[in-house]
Parts: structure tokens; sequence; C-alpha cells
């Protein structure tokens, strides 16, 4: 699926944004359904760590709110959305430029929906592996994104 001129104006947004251009990483692609997402994590002074390789919270910083995000604009508004918790398994240095791309199945849109029609609210688990250009699995990220019909509801 393409960009549409409100996601590329949410791109721009999240690439100057100073709490997220912070981290080092671009966002690349966004797509109109908001159901992927596409960063890069330059290898770069600004990323760049004593030992030469990127910064482990770079990484973790470029990745942090990609799924949250992606919940927020592809449900529909009447949900509360908010990150739970978070791990990073470092599986190698990154020595290059770094890549992550976030995908949310209509499927999985529908097990939320389905899911919060019988409970308050819902915990989802959600991984995406950080890769060098050839495919090398540099990281994996997992979120845990809480969702919920009512706000005071958050556990």
């Amino acid at each position: 699926m393409s960009e549409s001129w409100r996601t590329r104006l949410f791109r721009l947004g999240f690439n100057v944004w100073p709490s997220y251009r912070g981290t080092g990483g671009r966002v690349q692609y966004i797509a109109d359904d908001w159901q992927e997402i596409h960063i890069r994590i330059p290898q770069s002074w600004r990323t760049r760590n004593y030992m030469g390789t990127i910064f482990g919270g770079s990484i973790y910083g470029a990745c942090d709110p990609m799924f949250a995000m992606m919940l927020i604009k592809a449900l529909p508004g009447k949900y509360v959305v908010w990150d739970k918790a978070a791990e990073v398994r470092f599986k190698k240095p990154g020595t290059e430029d770094l890549y992550a791309r976030f995908r949310m199945p209509d499927e999985e849109l529908d097990a939320i929906q389905s899911a919060l029609e019988e409970q308050d609210s819902v915990d989802r688990e959600y991984t995406a592996d950080v890769v060098a250009e050839d495919g090398t699995v540099h990281a994996t990220v997992e979120k845990t994104v809480h969702v919920s019909t009512d706000e005071s509801k958050l556990a």
C-alpha cells in the first residue's frame, strides 16, 4: 500500500519531533491505513556508541512508539491505547544502517475489537526484528500494548 499525503505528513512529523529525532532513527514509510511502518537507524556519529556500533538506546528509541501509534491510528477512535512493557534482545552489534518493519494485519485489529466486545481491556504483544540490509537480525524488540474501551481501566 502506498503512503497518503496524511501519512507523509505524519512521517515528516515523526522525523522532526525532538523526542523521536533524538533517537537517531528515521521513519521511511507509513502505509495509508497505518498497518505498516518502516524505519531506518543510520550508523552515524549521532547513534554511535563508545565501541563504534549503534547505541542500544537508539535502536530501542527508534522502535518504541510504532506499535502503539499503529493501533491508535488503525483502530476506531473509541479505544484507548498505551504502551505497557518492552523488552529488547540485542543479538549482534550494529556496525551499519539498521532497519525495522512493523506490521499490523487486519486479523489482529479484528481480534482486538472482538476481545474488547467481551472485556474492558486487552494486552497484546508484538515483535519486530531490527535487521541490516542483508537481513541479518541485530536486535528483536518486543512490545506489550494495552488497549481498552475506558481510560480508567488502564492496569
